[in-house]
């Protein structure tokens, strides 16, 4: 079937698939250095307890079979070993269905942690990674040009991912369609990166400029990836563009390179590679027949699958970052349909005091990407994933998203448990747990200029109220004293 490949997107295949291998390596690393503390027998939500809870095909994962604290870190080892492997060029090296039953692993081992992570892999970027590991799947390697029908799915993908975040913005605050929204964005978003004061304090019709441009960004452009050369390959262009310009207003883990790779199997290939002085594609040779059937039972697979989240687009009550299916297949997306207009930050304090009076001292636990102390630049975390510090700033916004976690993380910070203590950037405590943990909400903005230069502070905070009153240890629970 010659209509079946086009070896004019080989260099886009190249690039997206390397691309892909390296935020796997990030999402496995990041499971394998926080996994034991969120999700370990011992864990602030522990994977046995769910599985006790939650039958195999409601979340299919190799869990159900057998869970441990090291089979969990195994697995994600073996999943950020396999994607390094691929990201330095061994999927090329292989046979084709050697090079497909390796994405395939990669897939597998993210969707069993994914599907056990409970509230802690609740994000669209999880969805996101495994639909698109799963369409690499099918994408072949350097033995085969990059087959049309998987190109035009990804390209189906990109419109999902930034049609469907369009339509939640106009279809949900008001903000969004009177272009006020980013008054409020930059200070308010889950984690500020070291560039979001900047861009809080531009001029404010430059701030309604960036809104307008949002919308043009994603609703009029996922249109145009579906129309001839060039015109498709310059709308992934200013995906690009605009996905980098959010990669340096803040902090969304891999979602926006996940979204800038999805963007590369758009360009034209052939042109790029002329445009850099690159040279032309390889000798590539015709895909076997078995390799064709199981690329058009995929792609028949998605398509059938497409119905939900077609609906979905066009539904006036749109579901935003959901799954159809225990499998992460063919999903809806969106982002941000509601904006903060401040920003409320649980903080989390102790003291060594075993008797408290008003003069006990009480010190912050300072964690490593969320705002805590007020002379702390914001810093740079993504595409990594600091988990525990999203929910905080979740808690933050109503103490019904801490319900499962925010207890067992005060006991475990109690006895200085060591996995947790890990996950923060410093605590107060050491050598000697705390006698005492109390947690109050503040009210955090970003200072003016003038405070900036006056007293070096990136954040003003003003006490709000108590979110949980002083705890101490009896037995092996906390207790309110």
């Amino acid at each position: 079937m010659e209509w079946f490949t086009s070896s004019d997107y080989w260099l886009s295949r190249l690039v997206f698939q390397r691309g892909m291998a390296a935020v796997y390596l990030i999402a496995f690393l990041t499971a394998a250095l926080q996994g034991r503390a969120l999700l370990g027998e011992r864990g602030l939500t522990p994977v046995p307890q769910f599985l006790e809870r939650v039958p195999f095909r409601r979340s299919p994962s190799l869990f159900h079979l057998h869970y441990s604290d090291r089979f969990f870190v195994c697995c994600a080892w073996l999943g950020a070993a396999l994607s390094a492997a691929l990201l330095v060029g061994a999927a090329d090296r292989a046979p084709l269905a050697v090079a497909m039953v390796a994405w395939l692993v990669l897939w597998l081992l993210y969707l069993s942690i994914v599907n056990v992570g409970q509230v802690w892999y609740g994000f669209g970027w999880e969805s996101l990674l495994l639909e698109s590991g799963f369409l690499a799947v099918f994408l072949g390697n350097e033995h085969t040009a990059p087959p049309v029908l998987i190109l035009w799915l990804l390209r189906w993908l990109l419109f999902r991912v930034e049609f469907g975040a369009g339509l939640i913005k106009i279809r949900g605050d008001r903000c969004w369609r009177d272009l006020t929204c980013l008054y409020y964005h930059h200070e308010t978003q889950p984690m500020p990166g070291p560039l979001s004061w900047f861009f809080h304090h531009l001029p404010r019709p430059l701030h309604r400029v960036e809104v307008a441009a949002n919308h043009v960004a994603q609703l009029i452009v996922p249109v145009l990836l579906f129309t001839p050369q060039p015109v498709a390959s310059v709308a992934a262009g200013i995906v690009v563009v605009t996905q980098l310009w959010l990669v340096a207003s803040g902090n969304f883990s891999w979602l926006n390179w996940l979204t800038i790779l999805l963007a590369l199997p758009a360009v034209d290939g052939r042109r790029a590679a002329e445009v850099l002085g690159l040279p032309g594609p390889p000798a590539l040779a015709a895909p076997p027949v078995w390799y064709e059937v199981v690329v058009l039972a995929a792609a028949a697979l998605v398509l059938v699958l497409s119905y939900w989240p077609a609906r979905n687009l066009l539904s006036g009550r749109q579901l935003m970052n959901y799954s159809f299916n225990p499998l992460h297949l063919v999903n809806t997306y969106g982002a941000f349909g509601t904006i903060s207009r401040s920003r409320q930050e649980v903080v989390i304090q102790g003291t060594g005091d075993a008797v408290l009076t008003p003069d006990t001292v009480w010190k912050d636990y300072e964690f490593r990407g969320k705002p805590g102390d007020v002379r702390r630049m914001p810093r740079q975390y993504a595409p990594y994933h600091l988990r525990l510090d999203w929910m905080m700033w979740f808690a933050g916004l109503s103490p019904a998203y801490a319900g499962s976690w925010f207890t067992p993380l005060i006991g475990k910070l109690l006895v200085n448990d060591r996995a947790t203590v890990k996950l923060l950037r410093a605590t107060p405590f050491p050598d000697v747990p705390p006698a005492h943990l109390r947690a109050r909400l503040y009210l955090y903005r970003f200072t003016t200029p003038a405070e900036r230069r006056a007293t070096g502070a990136w954040w003003h905070r003003t006490l709000l109220s108590e979110f949980l009153p002083p705890v101490r240890l009896e037995g092996h629970g906390s207790s309110r004293t």
